[in-house]
Formats: structure tokens, C-alpha cells, sequence
């Protein structure tokens, strides 16, 4: 293993419980109106999350998205400040290899959990319109490109099935935290309980 991929929300830190994503969405309904869903795994993610996180997959190279994207940004940029970490955080410090974050979150707040909570990685790939969303392998790829690894030897880090997904597609390694819950992964995927018994390995 060369690198290391995580994601960030409810991996490293919890946002999401602190996003008002039922309000995020009435924003993008207003905005947009209605829209084609594209397929996307399932997931354990309440309905206005799993809306929120698949408008932008379906509008993925429209020229709405960014717009969208920034409408729902609002409302998690004003859940970086009741965010909690998770169990284990304070452990990646330890990995020897490179770091990535690979995360839903655009860069403004994914940058400003990363800035509360001290956390140092070597790449940041947040959602952006010129990148498929997870779980697209695009995000993934690209901080492989980034970190000068090739995805065989990388390994993504995350609590969902859309982490699962991108991973495979990606051909990066992946293990799943079930941050002590039973998680949402088939039986041969590696899962760990918390970061610090993912990073005990190293």
C-alpha cells in the first residue's frame, strides 16, 4: 500500500447529521424543478441526503451542476461548525504513507472541516463540475494522479457503498468502516470498526 484514500464525512468527520439536507433540497427543487435520477448503489442515507448527493451524480456535465452544488454547500458549510469527529481520528497522524481526502463535500467545506479539526493529508479532492462524483472512479483517479500512485497500490478509506463502488471502478483497495454499526457492506469486503483499527495496521 502506497497511499491512502479516505473519505471524509461520517469516516473522518461526521457533517452530514449536521446538514439540513431536507432544506438543501427544497433549495435545489426550486432551483431545477425536476430531474432524471441516474442509478446509484443503495445506501443507508436518509431520502433528502441520498437526494441531495444523487442530483448531483444525475446533473453530472450539465451546466446546472455547479449552481446546484453551491446551493447545497449552504447548508454544510453551516454544519462544519456542530461536525464531530470520529472515533479514531486522532490516529491517521500515524499512517506512514501519503494521505488523500476524497469526499462529496465541495473543497470550501471539506477545507474548513480539515482547518477545525487539524487534519493533514497531501491531496484534497472535494466535488467539482469537471469530475464525476462517487461513485464514479473520476474523484478517486484523480487523487491517484495527484499523489503519483497507481490505484492498485492505493487504498480508499470510507463508511458507504458509493466509497465501495468508486473503488472498485477505480481499482483501488477498499476498506470499510462501520464506525461500530454493522455497516452497509457485502461479507467479502475488508471492514473495520474505527480508523484507529484500520490504523493499527500500520
Amino acid at each position: 500500500m502506497k497511499a491512502v484514500l479516505f473519505d471524509l464525512d461520517r469516516t473522518l468527520v461526521d457533517v452530514q447529521s449536521y446538514t439540513d439536507y431536507t432544506a438543501a433540497l427544497a433549495d435545489v427543487e426550486a432551483l431545477v424543478g425536476t430531474w432524471s435520477d441516474r442509478p446509484t448503489p443503495p445506501t443507508g442515507w436518509d431520502g433528502p441526503t441520498r437526494r441531495c448527493m444523487g442530483v448531483l451524480v444525475a446533473l453530472s456535465g450539465d451546466p446546472r451542476w455547479q449552481e446546484v452544488s453551491d446551493v447545497i454547500e449552504v447548508h454544510e458549510l453551516r454544519a462544519t461548525e456542530e461536525s464531530a469527529a470520529m472515533p479514531g481520528l486522532e490516529h491517521i497522524a500515524a499512517i506512514g504513507v501519503p494521505l488523500a481526502v476524497v469526499t462529496l463535500l465541495p473543497p470550501g467545506a471539506a477545507r474548513r472541516v480539515l482547518d477545525k479539526y487539524h487534519i493533514e493529508i497531501d491531496v484534497l479532492v472535494g466535488r467539482q463540475a469537471n469530475l464525476a462524483p462517487k461513485p464514479a472512479a473520476d474523484q478517486l483517479l484523480a487523487a491517484c494522479r495527484a499523489l503519483s500512485v497507481d490505484p492498485p497500490d492505493a487504498v480508499m478509506v470510507g463508511d458507504s457503498t458509493w466509497d465501495e463502488v468508486a473503488a472498485g471502478a477505480a481499482g483501488c483497495g477498499f476498506v470499510g468502516v462501520t464506525n461500530g454499526g454493522s455497516g452497509e457492506f457485502g461479507p467479502q469486503t475488508d471492514t473495520v470498526a474505527n480508523l484507529s483499527e484500520f490504523t493499527a495496521r500500520f
